[in-house]
């Protein structure tokens, strides 16, 4: 009996923690949506006075234009990684994988105003296509701009599900429809593409979430007839009594929802390649030497154009000037003596923000792991649920509903509204990232036998002490992961801190390098914050890498 009200003790305060800061403030932006705003009563007159307005119904339909062109640019990008190297004896396969997830490392406003740079219309590539052959094409004119910058950035999700799919693919299948006749260009749209359509249909569904959500992007671009922009400046210009702002976060979250819902289907349903009794994965076979002299070229151009941000964004963070040239005029390292003389403030306030959020993730993804595995709590799984949701509540939304939930709320010791302080930056981080550190505990769990429990219990130690010298140690190398995951995404997240931050000096690294990338004068160091930012995700994503697999050798050893 003490065990079980432990375990109802520990989930209800989990469960508490999630209403407060994640049920409640969304719940508010979804009610203030439907309210009069004179008279209080619910009401679809917002949402009727949206859809009359022509700027939010141009917004609505950029914001699904941009998405679904992202997906369509995205799919271009990931198809031939994916099938080259998995279908195809292939040299330098895994370092073109690798060099294909590469972009999940930059948050895609760091690199938005130095890949214009490179593809504006006075960039280095128009001014090459101008001097070869007369020409200029609108790369990163207006709406254009935020797709190529989207794809780019987001194709990877397509990537890693696609070539996963590919190499679960029943190869008695394939060898089947090949002793059919089936081969090239009909074998791959009849038979392989459809049983990776699970994969392919997980991927392109975050990238639709993704580039349907994002606000650093199109503010960067100065693209602001999209959705989460226009919410953003209804809410920072007109205030929180706009209800503009709240009927646009309540159309982010439906969308976003949908698509998680789409890619979890997708994902539950990838196992139904084949009948099992045939070796998975392709069958690999050579290419003739001019069809891989084409496949290398391809790859090659690819691989040059996903790593075009990063490119530009090294170039402009050493670049003394560059406008009007294919490449900056001299290479200084003033920008970085610049930040780390003047800025310094932006990177302590990171540390300590994503340290604390990634800190509070670990503890509770620990706690919603166990209470969701190793415990009969009514309901649990809901805990699970609501706490993977999150990751459906663009930052833009969750920071909205935190101005309306906490501004009338005065933290007593400082005197001052909790929406204002910056613990409510912390907060919004640790629930933005929740999801991350979730995943990688639970995985780790799993890999935890109960009968190691058991065994300790029978040998007289209690739950807690089974706990703490058991099961958190063996899951050392999930909860290090998440930690770390968390934490290096954590130190990007740019819309919710964009709408959270009251005081420059309360500011982290994403914002500053949102506000220097306002000027002209201000993108060298804010390249130069930008590329600290990417080093710190690349890090942390190394780490993360090396402690999962450290985990899985540790628990292959003990299970065998």
């Amino acid at each position: 009996m003490p065990r079980i009200r432990t375990s109802y003790l520990v989930a209800s305060l989990l469960a508490f923690f999630l209403l407060i800061f994640l049920i409640v403030p969304v719940g508010k932006v979804i009610y203030v949506a439907f309210q009069d705003s004179s008279t209080g009563a619910l009401t679809l007159v917002n949402f009727v006075d949206f859809f009359k307005t022509s700027l939010f119904r141009e917004s609505f339909f950029n914001s699904l234009y941009v998405a679904g062109m992202s997906v369509l640019i995205a799919s271009l990008i990931a198809l031939p990684l994916a099938y080259f190297t998995s279908r195809f004896n292939f040299g330098g396969s895994i370092l073109i994988q690798t060099l294909g997830i590469i972009p999940l490392i930059m948050p895609p406003f760091v690199g938005a105003v130095a890949m214009q740079l490179f593809f504006g219309s006075n960039g280095s590539i128009n001014l090459l296509l101008d001097q070869w052959f007369g020409i200029n094409i609108p790369f990163m004119k207006g709406l254009n701009g935020v797709i190529l910058v989207e794809s780019i950035h987001y194709f990877p999700f397509i990537l890693i599900n696609l070539s996963a799919a590919l190499n679960n693919i029943d190869r008695s299948m394939e060898e089947a429809a090949q002793n059919l006749g089936s081969s090239g260009i009909r074998l791959f749209r009849k038979i392989v593409f459809p049983l990776a359509m699970p994969g392919y249909l997980a991927g392109a569904a975050l990238v639709f979430l993704k580039a349907f959500d994002d606000l650093g992007t199109p503010l960067l671009l100065n693209v602001n007839n999209m959705l989460a922009p226009q919410a953003y400046l209804r809410i920072s210009s007109i205030g929180i009594s706009d209800p503009m702002g709240y009927v646009i976060s309540v159309i982010l979250v439906v969308f976003s929802l949908f698509a998680l819902w789409v890619s979890m289907l997708a994902s539950r349903g990838k196992d139904y390649s084949g009948g099992g009794k045939g070796v998975s994965g392709l069958l690999k076979r050579d290419m003739r030497g001019w069809q891989k002299a084409g496949a290398y070229c391809l790859i090659i151009f690819l691989l040059l154009l996903v790593l075009s941000p990063h490119i530009s964004l090294v170039l402009l963070s050493f670049g003394t000037i560059w406008s009007y040239s294919v490449l900056p005029d001299a290479y200084t390292m003033a920008h970085y003596v610049e930040v780390f003389g003047t800025t310094r403030e932006y990177i302590t306030n990171t540390l300590l923000y994503a340290g604390l959020a990634a800190s509070f993730d670990v503890a509770f993804s620990v706690a919603i792991a166990y209470v969701v595995l190793r415990t009969k709590v009514i309901g649990r799984q809901w805990l699970d649920y609501i706490a993977t949701g999150a990751l459906a509540v663009p930052g833009v939304v969750l920071g909205i509903g935190y101005l309306r939930t906490f501004n009338d709320f005065n933290v007593p010791i400082i005197d001052k509204p909790l929406a204002s302080w910056w613990v409510i930056i912390v907060v919004a981080l640790a629930i933005r990232r929740l999801p991350y550190a979730l995943r990688a505990c639970t995985a780790a769990l799993h890999q935890v036998s109960v009968s190691l429990e058991e065994a300790a219990e029978n040998l007289g130690a209690g739950k807690t002490a089974t706990v703490r010298k058991i099961v958190v140690p063996l899951m050392a190398g999930g909860i290090v992961a998440g930690f770390v995951t968390s934490f290096a995404t954590a130190a990007v997240e740019l819309s919710a801190t964009l709408m959270l931050v009251t005081a420059e000096s309360d500011a982290p690294l994403a914002y500053g390098i949102y506000v220097f990338m306002q000027s002209a004068a201000g993108r060298g160091p804010g390249a130069a914050l930008g590329l600290i930012a990417v080093v710190v995700v690349a890090f942390g994503s190394y780490l993360a890498h090396h402690f999962i697999e450290r985990n899985k050798r540790m628990q292959a050893t003990l299970t065998g």
